[in-house]
Formats: structure tokens, C-alpha cells, sequence
């Protein structure tokens, strides 16, 4: 697949989300996307799937293609197995097939004895498991994951792991945004970095910074947004981790050590360095 000059923005006055982007991804490839809020990642997720089209340039060699949004709308008046085979049968899945597929998803996924209720009526995880399951279903060229692993979990997010991986090994190419930088870290193949607009490469072997603040003083405004929207993880009581890419590290510990009153930062680590 590839992208030339791709640019987008919502309505004829709305400002530009994506400009000027060009992007080859070859088949067979795991792609990361990474960016901060309102950086225009999901837009570009959209426009690589065809689910919206761009305001200027052109995709091509999309091939067939499957998208998981961040928010799966639940309310259709469909069980959740009507819901997966209607959407095999669009994918050109006969209705057999597209019922039979949508059945095993659900069994690999863990929703197997909810399959035949409402979507209406599902918990938040097991609508997320519906929505990996239909972009998976007809097996597709491109498959597109905005947040895909968000409410699932721990044994379905390894369980999305590896369908990943298979996925990619049989020639699709992959392209994900997830929080987690180890997320599909080791059989990543590129990385692309989201900001104002502009999509550019992570550079290789550029690992990210860990950054260790102490948070006993409580939790302030000036944390509620930091420069690169790092991954939080609570390491400890009253300690707060954030995973921040190299390209924004600087900027985040000015913030922290001028910005934020109370809150010492305890130390600074490469990723995977911190014992």
C-alpha cells in the first residue's frame, strides 16, 4: 500500500489533520503509528483503511482491507453472530462460510457463549472481542487496528498477539496504534511518528526513555497533559511511570521539573534498563 500526497481535514474550513503525507508500506509488514492526542493518528488509521477518504492525494494498493476503531459502536439491533456474518457475507464470504468463521472467532476469543446475544447487551471487553473478530473474519490484505488490545483482557490481548503475528507471516500488512510501547516490539518492521500533520519514521534503534516521577503530593492539572502523551503505568504506590519516546523525552522532564509543583522526578532510564 502506499500513500502520495496525502492530506485531510474534516469540512472545507476545518484545519489540516494530515498533510502533504507520503507512505509506502510493503505487504508483509508490522507497522506502529505513534502520536500524541489530537495529533491526527487516527485519522491517518481511517484514511489507510478506506473508511474515510482523503481531502487531497491518493492511496493505492490497498487491497482488501479490515479496520477495529477505538470505539466499537455497540447499539446495532443484531446479535453478535448475525452482526459477523453479515459483515463475512459483505467481505464476499458466503453466508455458510461467514457464520462458521464467526463462530471459531468467537471461540478463539473468548466470547463463544455470547455469541448469540444482543450487542446491545454486551460488557465493553466482549464488544471489543466482536470487533477484532469481524476484521480478522475474511482475512484481509490490510488490516488496520486503532487501539484494538483497549478493554480486552490479558488473555485476549495475547490471543490478539499472535493473530497478529499470523496475520502478518501469511503477507498482510499490519499497521497498529496501542499505548503500550512493547506492544509487538520485537516483530514491529517500521515505526511512524504522528505530530502537526506530518508522518515521519522512528529511527531505528532508538529505544525510549523511562521516566520515574513521585506523585505522593497527588495527582495536579499540569499531569492531566504531557508533551508526547507518554504510556502511565502505577510501578508502585505513589510512584508513576511514564514511557516516553526519546523524541520527546527532553521536553517532558522540563515539564515535570518546572511545571508540575510537588513532584520530583526519581530517575531516568532507557526502556528496559529499569531493574
Amino acid at each position: 500500500m502506499h500513500l502520495t500526497g496525502v492530506g485531510k481535514r474534516y469540512g472545507l474550513r476545518g484545519p489540516w489533520v494530515l498533510r502533504a503525507v507520503d507512505l509506502h508500506l510493503p505487504r508483509g509488514g508490522l507497522v506502529r503509528v505513534e502520536g500524541g492526542n489530537g495529533s491526527g493518528k487516527s485519522t491517518l488509521l481511517r484514511v489507510m483503511a478506506g473508511v474515510c477518504e482523503p481531502t487531497t492525494g491518493t492511496v493505492g494498493e490497498r487491497g482488501s482491507a479490515a479496520y477495529v476503531p477505538e470505539r466499537f459502536p455497540p447499539e446495532l439491533p443484531l446479535t453478535a453472530l448475525r452482526y459477523l456474518t453479515h459483515l463475512g457475507r459483505m467481505h464476499g464470504l458466503t453466508g455458510r462460510e461467514s457464520r462458521r468463521r464467526a463462530q471459531d472467532w468467537a471461540e478463539r476469543l473468548g466470547f463463544a457463549d455470547k455469541v448469540r446475544a444482543p450487542l446491545r447487551g454486551l460488557s465493553k471487553g466482549t464488544c471489543q472481542k466482536v470487533a477484532v473478530a469481524q476484521a480478522f473474519l475474511a482475512e484481509p490484505d490490510l488490516l488496520v487496528l486503532d487501539e484494538a488490545w483497549t478493554g480486552l483482557d490479558a488473555a485476549s490481548r495475547d490471543v490478539l498477539d499472535g493473530c497478529v503475528v499470523e496475520r502478518v507471516e501469511a503477507g498482510a500488512t499490519v499497521v497498529f496504534v496501542d499505548h503500550d510501547p512493547r506492544r509487538l516490539a520485537d516483530a514491529v518492521t517500521e515505526s511512524y511518528r504522528v505530530e502537526a500533520g506530518a508522518v515521519a519514521p522512528v529511527v531505528p534503534g532508538v529505544r525510549a526513555l523511562r521516566v520515574v516521577i513521585d506523585i505522593d503530593t497527588g495527582h495536579g492539572p499540569e499531569l492531566d497533559r504531557l508533551p508526547g502523551d507518554p504510556v502511565r503505568e502505577q510501578a508502585r504506590p505513589g510512584v508513576l511511570r511514564l514511557h516516553s519516546s526519546t523524541a520527546h523525552s527532553d521536553a517532558l522532564l522540563r515539564h515535570l521539573l518546572t511545571a508540575v509543583p510537588g513532584v520530583s522526578v526519581r530517575s531516568v532510564q532507557r526502556e528496559g534498563d529499569h531493574a
